[in-house]
């Protein structure tokens, strides 16, 4: 029988108790679960045993025996577990994945976490987190892609499919679910769970495309979000749940409400009650609440009294029945409990690895890195150059500390023999206002040829209800950092962290900046790869970083404004965003900012502008260095008049003239310099990466179609104000209140190595 004809036999045959059951999801262990799976009434479990339990797949196997052998129509259960980055094997935390720009390895990563979880028998990641972050005070900026559409769109479309495969119903995969639907990373002032005003052109063009991108990958399910959307909380919300998810977009998977969402409708003053939240959650388009008891306390009454129709349960019931059919979990539904011996293979250790190297970005270098061959004595300085736990990062619950290698193991272990590798931590925590360690670190480095320093954040700082209001290095850190620097000896400074810092004075004051992010179980020896020069550093910011907190929200797609800021009315002393003294150009920035001139009666050089700080940020979006140098040049097009519903060929030459092979990541960036709504200074459109010997040349090509430069335009009261485009409707399906459309005009197309350093040619699209 095909999953359709399946899906309605068992709707058919099925009580309104257990349809409701289907709906349920319950979290953790205990003997009650089997008595719930045996009565049909839960749909799904989440966190059954932990990551030390010895034979979890036994465990999962002995609920899943009891739901199908012993209830009425032995509908089996689907597992959940937070798999984010890695299972046992801990990768890169996502935001460092998304800095490599590698979507065939984010995949693969992806498929290595699925041969883990499900050999514990999980079958359903609570990823891939695809939510746009602007503000690095939000903690959960920790577990996405950053801050770009098109780049987060791609890293989730690439976890989607190393998930899941071209086949979820192999035992070695798992569904994954686009997480928070949506807006939840625009959370007022960075704290978490806050509300999200977001205009709707802005949501369709900025929010909702990379879970568009997950569901066109074939993501089986989503999560709503917990944020208040609009002034309507996300799962309570039909225009996102049915109206754009279901009617334009066609997705057939089902929803899964994050954790007590549902509930959460009453203190954000929506609902009255449990009642009523589990009512308008099923009705906007809530399949499946999430360890709560709003719809199993509820939702059968409320179908009784006709509050809530039929139909509404069994189209999510045969949603998340059409689910665990495609995972094959009527067919196969226990898990080999021989195959848990594929933790931590050797394998996935060593793609683990690669990542890590990979998401690493070289932030600025004097020449400092890598670390000169003949050095006969290392100091290892700092409180993470040896915390196993900290380095696997956030939502590394099934990550094990003993199992991490971390920077001062492997240092140790590739200089053997060579080296001396010397170890002082300095403070004794990243949070910790101790100096009390500061003079033995001095002694160390003062008596060392070159040092290292591993500073930042512990996982602890980062995640879910981790925001923060400042941005600076945590405790006394920087301070250790700068009695270190003011030796004189060559520093190097690691940092280990889960969002963007504000490394200003760090920066200033060191030879060499590297970024790790929270690297994972592998994290040690790809940075020893990269300090001792054995690969290179080529991973690029997906983020901006700023200056300072006082600068936030700051990101490189922002609108130009009616007076956008001067160069020649920067603030206080500063370092080349390029990070690199000889890429900088001119001489060094004035030590106090020049005073505008004028009045409010006339506004002589009043600009959208700091009067304390530069309006740029420190380093810009898709910044990195390496221990290459990579030339652009040569920058054309196929056409100079592209006409709408064509492709541009755009070309570019990439040169390597440095001393060593490297790897690049090209970005393509386009902006429309006039539209009928306005639009951003600049949009990545496209990447690649490519690797280069020293002095090799290559020509680099990227398709640029028309429908890769459209937007959301205006209400329709303010169309046929001027000339449009066809107006073709918003992600196919029914005409929205909005249209996506291009416009025709001049573009600017852009071609670099970061979104500030580019090559401009001009493109006129007719």
């Amino acid at each position: 029988m095909q999953i359709e004809g399946r899906v309605n036999d068992l709707l058919n045959r099925m009580t309104l108790t257990e349809k409701v059951g289907q709906m349920c999801q319950v979290n953790g262990d205990g003997e009650g679960l089997k008595d719930l799976a045996r009565r049909g009434l839960v749909g799904s479990i989440l966190n059954l045993t932990g990551a030390e339990t010895p034979d979890r797949a036994r465990v999962t196997n002995e609920i899943q025996r009891v739901a199908v052998a012993e209830s009425r129509l032995g509908i089996p259960i689907i597992m959940g577990r937070d798999v984010i980055h890695g299972f046992r094997t801990v990768m890169p935390i996502t935001l460092g994945q998304a800095a490599s720009f590698d979507m065939a390895l984010i995949e693969e990563a992806a498929a290595a976490a699925a041969r883990e979880a499900s050999a514990c028998g999980y079958r359903w990641s609570f990823a891939p987190m695809v939510d746009i972050a602007r503000d690095p005070r939000w903690g959960r900026i920790a577990e996405g892609g950053g801050e770009d559409p098109l780049l987060t769109s791609r890293l989730g479309a690439a976890m989607v499919r190393g998930f899941q495969g071209s086949d979820p119903s192999r035992p070695d995969r798992i569904a994954a679910c686009a997480k928070h639907y949506v807006g939840y990373g625009a959370a007022e002032g960075g704290r978490d769970y806050n509300t999200t005003w977001i205009p709707e052109g802005l949501l369709r063009d900025v929010y909702l495309p990379s879970f568009h991108a997950c569901v066109k990958a074939g993501a089986l399910t989503l999560m709503s979000s917990f944020n208040d959307l609009n002034g309507l909380p996300a799962s309570g919300n039909p225009f996102i749940l049915r109206q754009v998810l279901r009617t334009e977009w066609g997705f057939r998977g089902f929803v899964v409400s994050d954790w007590g969402a549902v509930e959460e409708m009453i203190p954000h003053g929506l609902c009255a009650d449990r009642r009523q939240a589990a009512g308008t959650a099923a009705a906007a388009g809530v399949d499946m609440e999430m360890v709560t008891t709003c719809f199993a306390d509820h939702l059968e009454a409320l179908v009784n009294e006709g509050a809530v129709p039929i139909t509404v349960i069994d189209e999510a019931v045969a949603r998340i029945l059409r689910v665990k059919l495609l995972l094959g979990l009527f067919d196969n539904p226990y898990t080999d409990e021989g195959r848990e011996g594929e933790l931590l293979s050797a394998q996935h250790l060593e793609l683990a690895r690669r990542l890590a190297a990979e998401s690493c970005v070289l932030l600025k270098n004097d020449g400092a890195l890598p670390l000169a061959p003949g050095i006969r004595s290392l100091a290892v300085i700092g409180p993470l150059a040896d915390a196993p736990a900290d380095q696997l990062g956030c939502w590394a619950g099934d990550g094990i500390p003993g199992d991490t290698v971390t920077p001062l193991r492997a240092l140790r272990e590739t200089l053997k023999g060579r080296c001396d590798v010397r170890y002082a931590a300095g403070v004794e925590h990243c949070r910790s206002d101790s100096d009390a360690g500061f003079a033995e670190a001095r002694r160390l480095a003062a008596d060392c040829d070159a040092v290292v320093m591993f500073l930042g954040e512990d996982a602890l700082l980062t995640g879910e209800a981790h925001s923060r209001a400042f941005l600076d290095l945590p405790g006394v850190q920087e301070e250790l950092a700068r009695t270190i620097a003011d030796l004189g000896r060559p520093v190097s400074v690691v940092v280990m962290a889960g969002r963007p810092l504000a490394l200003t004075g760090l920066a200033d004051r060191v030879g060499a900046l590297l970024y790790a992010w929270h690297p994972g179980t592998m994290g040690g020896p790809a940075l020893a790869d990269l300090l001792l020069g054995i690969t290179s550093p080529s991973g690029k910011l997906p983020v901006t970083f700023p200056r300072t907190v006082g600068q936030i929200p700051v990101y490189y797609s922002h609108k130009n404004t009616g007076r956008p800021p001067l160069d020649s009315a920067r603030g206080g002393p500063l370092l080349s965003r390029r990070g690199d003294p000889e890429l900088a150009e001119g001489p060094p920035a004035p030590s106090s900012r020049k005073i505008p001139m004028g009045t409010p009666l006339d506004p002589q050089g009043f600009c959208s502008d700091y009067l304390d700080v530069d309006h740029d940020p420190l380093f810009p979006f898709g910044y990195g260095l390496s221990y290459a140098r990579f030339a652009y040049s040569h920058l054309s097009l196929s056409r100079a008049e592209l006409p709408i519903g064509e492709t541009v060929t755009v070309t570019a030459t990439i040169t390597n003239t440095g001393k060593v092979a490297a790897e690049e990541v090209v970005q393509l960036y386009v902006r429309d310099l006039v539209g009928s709504v306005t639009r951003p200074v600049k949009e990545l459109k496209d990447f690649t990466r490519l690797r280069l010997a020293p002095g090799e040349s290559r020509q680099i090509s990227f398709a640029l179609h028309t429908d890769q430069l459209a937007f959301h335009d205006a209400a329709s009261v303010t169309r046929g104000a001027r000339d449009q485009a066809p107006l073709a409707p918003c992600c196919g399906g029914a005409a929205a209140a909005m249209q996506r459309v291009v416009e025709p005009g001049m573009f600017h197309v852009m071609i670099g190595g970061d979104s500030e350093e580019l090559l401009m040619v001009e493109l006129t699209v007719v």
